[in-house]
């Protein structure tokens, strides 16, 4: 931790924040703010309105050390009221990003990141703290922002099968999507080590035509995930009622999934799979962070459609799209 300026009307305080600082955040002692927070310390970030305790904090100090292992701070100011109630502090962060954090896989970015704190005391202690940064504005920084909203605490009760007015229960969510009509995708990228990965999926989206946009939805523990996010493009590949053996195939963990799969390339390399209904390749613009999902909006690049019907997906059964009657 470096210094550039400690201004206050008391300086013990601000010599202390500025040690406890510098030992937790530079040096991964997560412990460090013990002898200066208060039993009912909160942390409330203003940007994405979430609040922790001093256990929350270490939790975030560790993670924030393990993900940037050469992080740096430096504290361009403390100010502290002549009251001692008050405090603020303003301080800028540079670090690599080479150990995944909250699900995101390391990148090896370089990264800057700046805030500020608004610090009230209590005989002595930090009871609360109002900041401008949080993981969210960490990983936005890395050019991977988060949906706060998804992380926005529920309120009220568990509400009843035929009652969607209040917080639906998991088995209401479960069974009003398995309601819901699809077709099934593959989703498909190039890993890092050359190899093709790919993964079932039916959270695919159409968002626009004019720019051509499309969405997927990807879980984070899949295999597929980390390459995925990695990767500059990606491919959807939309299944015909002839290939519910590739969907087994890609619905299933595996080390080489391609190995009875035919596929050959679209223009930038991402495997488009033999026999789908149409597929498409589409160069990644966003991926959005929706805790245990990522949300990747890309840019189609390139299409083909094959005159076969596709396959469709509901309650757990996959069907024949040609067996469909018109309404």
């Amino acid at each position: 931790m470096q210094a550039s300026s400690i201004r206050s009307e008391r300086q013990p305080m601000a010599s202390a924040l500025a040690e406890a600082w510098s030992a937790a955040w530079d040096r991964g002692d997560a412990s460090a703010f013990d002898s200066i927070t208060h039993p009912d310390y909160i942390r409330e970030s203003t940007s994405s309105g979430h609040t922790t305790d001093a256990a929350g904090l270490k939790r975030q100090i560790i993670a924030t050390r393990d993900a940037f292992p050469d992080l740096v701070t430096t504290i361009d100011q403390i100010v502290v009221d002549a009251s001692e109630t008050t405090a603020a502090v303003f301080w800028h962060s540079e670090g690599t990003f080479v150990n995944d954090l909250e699900g995101v896989p390391a990148t090896g970015a370089r990264v800057q990141t700046r805030g500020s704190n608004l610090i009230q005391m209590r005989d002595g202690e930090i009871i609360r703290e109002r900041v401008t940064w949080d993981h969210a504005e960490l990983l936005a920084d890395l050019g991977v922002p988060t949906l706060n909203s998804a992380f926005e605490q529920a309120t009220g009760s568990e509400v009843v099968v035929d009652d969607l007015s209040g917080i639906p229960s998991l088995d209401v969510l479960k069974g009003f999507n398995r309601q819901f009509v699809t077709g099934v995708t593959v989703v498909t990228t190039i890993g890092r080590d050359g190899k093709p990965r790919g993964l079932a999926a039916n959270s695919y989206v159409s968002v626009s035509l004019d720019p051509p946009l499309i969405l997927v939805c990807v879980q984070k523990t899949t295999s597929t995930y980390p390459e995925l996010f990695a990767s500059t493009h990606l491919g959807i590949n939309i299944m015909s009622n002839a290939q519910r053996a590739v969907v087994a195939v890609f619905a299933a963990r595996g080390d080489d999934k391609f190995a009875t799969v035919g596929w050959h390339s679209g223009p930038a390399g991402s495997p488009l799979i033999d026999g789908s209904a149409a597929s498409l390749e589409a160069e990644i613009k966003e991926r959005f962070q929706a805790r245990t999902h990522t949300l990747f909006i890309a840019r189609v690049t390139h299409a083909t459609i094959a005159d076969v019907p596709p396959m469709v997906y509901q309650g757990g059964r996959f069907f024949d799209a040609t067996g469909l009657t018109e309404l």
